[in-house]
Parts: C-alpha cells; sequence; structure tokens
C-alpha cells in the first residue's frame, strides 16, 4: 500500500512538470520582424545577415528573425513608427530617421563631427552611461534601444567636385532627416530630404548633384559612384549609428536569456563591423582612384569650417529638454576623455 501511495505521489509530481514545462517551451520562442534600410547586397546588409545567423545559432534556434532588407515593407523613416505600431517588432535603421518626434534622435544617431571614429562613439554607449541615455528616450516613444553598430565616417558622392567648403554652395544633395540638413545649409548646400532607394535615380536624373548616404564601401554597393565621379575620403562629416531598437512590449515579454542574446550578439557586429569596414574602405579607395573616381582630403582650414557649421547646427537643433540633455551627455564624455576643449 505505502509502494503505491509512493508511486501515485511521484506520477502526479512527473504530471505537474510536464505540464508546466510545455508553457516554458512556448515561452522560450522568440519570432522577430526587423526591417533595415540596406540592401543585402551592401557590406552593412550582409552583415545583418551575420548577426541573424550568430542569434539564431547562440539560442539554438529559440530566436527566429525574418529580416525584410532595403525598406521593403515602409519606408526607412517609417520603420520605427511601423515597430511601435506592430507591423514589424524591431527596427535596424537609425535614430536620426526619427528627428521630426523629437530633435534628441539626432543625438541618439549621429553626433555629426563630434567623434572620429567608431570606437570612440561605441566608448560613450558602454562606458559613459550613453546606453541608458538613449534608452530613456527610446522608452518614452514605446521602444527599447537594443544598442549601436557603426560603420565608421561617411563620404559624400557627387557629380560636381567637393574639394573645400567653398564647394558645398548651391550643391544640391540628397540629405537624411535631421541635423544634416541644418549642418550643410550652413555651408550654402541645399539639402533634400529622401530616402536611401530613390538616391540612384534622383543623381541618374539630375535631380541633385550628390548624397550624404554611407561609406565609401556601402556607396559602390548602392551604385552611387557609376554616376558621381568625385567622393572625399578620408570621410569626416558624419558617422551615423545603425541602431536596433524593439517594440518595448515585444521586449519586455521575452525571456531574459534572449534579450541577452540580442544585445550581445549586437555588440560583436558592431566590433565586426567596425573592423571591416576600415580594412574595406581602404581597399575600396584604391578601387576608385584607380577607376577615375576623385578623391578630395580635406585641409584643415576647410575642416575648421565645417566644425564651426557643426557647432552652430548642434545649438540650432538641440531645441526639447530630451536633445539638451543627450547633446550635453556627449560633450561631457568628449571633454572628459580629451576629444574636445
Amino acid at each position: 500500500m505505502k509502494m503505491i501511495k509512493q508511486l501515485t505521489v511521484a506520477l502526479s509530481v512527473a504530471a505537474a512538470l510536464a505540464v508546466t514545462a510545455l508553457p516554458a517551451s512556448a515561452a522560450d520562442k522568440t519570432k522577430l520582424r526587423i526591417q533595415t534600410h540596406f540592401s543585402p547586397e551592401t557590406l552593412s546588409g550582409q552583415m545583418a545577415k551575420e548577426y541573424i545567423d550568430d542569434v539564431q545559432a547562440m539560442s539554438n534556434g529559440e530566436i527566429e528573425i525574418e529580416m525584410f532588407y532595403s525598406s521593403s515593407v515602409v519606408k526607412s523613416v517609417e520603420t520605427f513608427d511601423a515597430a511601435v505600431n506592430g507591423i514589424l517588432d524591431c527596427d535596424m535603421t537609425g535614430g536620426a530617421y526619427q528627428t521630426g518626434k523629437n530633435p534628441a534622435f539626432q543625438f541618439a544617431g549621429d553626433l555629426m563631427g563630434g567623434y572620429s571614429n567608431p570606437y570612440q562613439q561605441m566608448a560613450w554607449m558602454l562606458h559613459g552611461d550613453g546606453k541608458a541615455a538613449v534608452n530613456k528616450l527610446y522608452n518614452k516613444y514605446k521602444m527599447e534601444f537594443v544598442g549601436w553598430w557603426i560603420p565608421g565616417p561617411e563620404s559624400l558622392a557627387s557629380t560636381k567636385p567637393i574639394r573645400t567648403a567653398a564647394d558645398f554652395k548651391d550643391w544640391k544633395f540628397r540629405s537624411p532627416p535631421g541635423l544634416a540638413t541644418k549642418v550643410f545649409a550652413n555651408l550654402g548646400a541645399s539639402p533634400i530630404v529622401m530616402d536611401f532607394n530613390e538616391i540612384f535615380t534622383a543623381l541618374e536624373t539630375g535631380i541633385i548633384d550628390g548624397a550624404d548616404a554611407a561609406n565609401l564601401t556601402n556607396n559602390v554597393g548602392l551604385g552611387l559612384y557609376d554616376i558621381a565621379k568625385h567622393t572625399n575620403f578620408p570621410g569626416f562629416h558624419s558617422m551615423p549609428a545603425d541602431h536596433l531598437a524593439c517594440n518595448k512590449k515585444v521586449w519586455d515579454k521575452m525571456p531574459k536569456h534572449h534579450q541577452r542574446i540580442l544585445s550581445v550578439a549586437l555588440e560583436a557586429l558592431a566590433l565586426r563591423n567596425a573592423t571591416v569596414n576600415e580594412v574595406s574602405n581602404a581597399q575600396t579607395a584604391k578601387d576608385l582612384r584607380a577607376k577615375g573616381v576623385n578623391l578630395y582630403e580635406w585641409t584643415p582650414e576647410d575642416m575648421a569650417k565645417f566644425r564651426d557649421a557643426v557647432k552652430k547646427g548642434w545649438t540650432e537643433f538641440a531645441t526639447t529638454p530630451e536633445a539638451k540633455e543627450l547633446l550635453q551627455a556627449h560633450i561631457d564624455f568628449l571633454v572628459k576623455t580629451g576629444a574636445m576643449k
């Protein structure tokens, strides 16, 4: 009788464990729909694919990602809201696309001339409390900031020479929304905001003279130097951080180990991205010169004119408490590390 009773208890415990195990297994599945503005042919698009592979391997298939490239679901600038509203789960574009909501998003994506390289900017995020500062902003808009990956300084593409600051006068160019429009307008240029996938046709038809799009290698992937035979290298004007940001509710429902995998895999992507772009841009510069594309390196005097326009743009753009707070956080870090006086 005693043995039967023990067996009954054991079976009851086993049954209870089996029942509780089923929901736990279901809860350990995360499916994410993510959009990036990069095409799969660009280096950044290929690296986004590597990120997916890393996440799915480290999670043993518990995290499944469906990536939409080339802003194929909604326009790049609409990706953030598509994630907020459940059309997508996560946004893999950049914070500067959301400056229409709050100019603070500019300082959550691209300080434009503030940092010299991706490592400085990543240091602010990882070691200067930057991640918490950015996430405070994102949470206000029902999103979770997961992190950055930064290809490095961008190079402009132009159908006209861009040898000096004076060459920007009356220069019509594709600009991302945000601070870039003010900085280049301060130099006499005419910025036109348009989506990534519209740049090539606009250059081809002469609607624009040039484009602020990406770094040398990604510009090649976009086909810009097939038309635009002038560029600058090394880049200096912009170093946008591409972010991963997820719907806050979607993020909070994920198991903690899934959140950790997505975050750590993004840090790994950031390191690979910065280093591979450093190598590829140097090689691309050699290839472009061989093909007859003109590469210009600006003088210290012209760089000073650009930085004056940038500082003026910072002040003009930081018009909300959140923007002023984020800008000051960057400046404090730059002064602390000796990169700014």
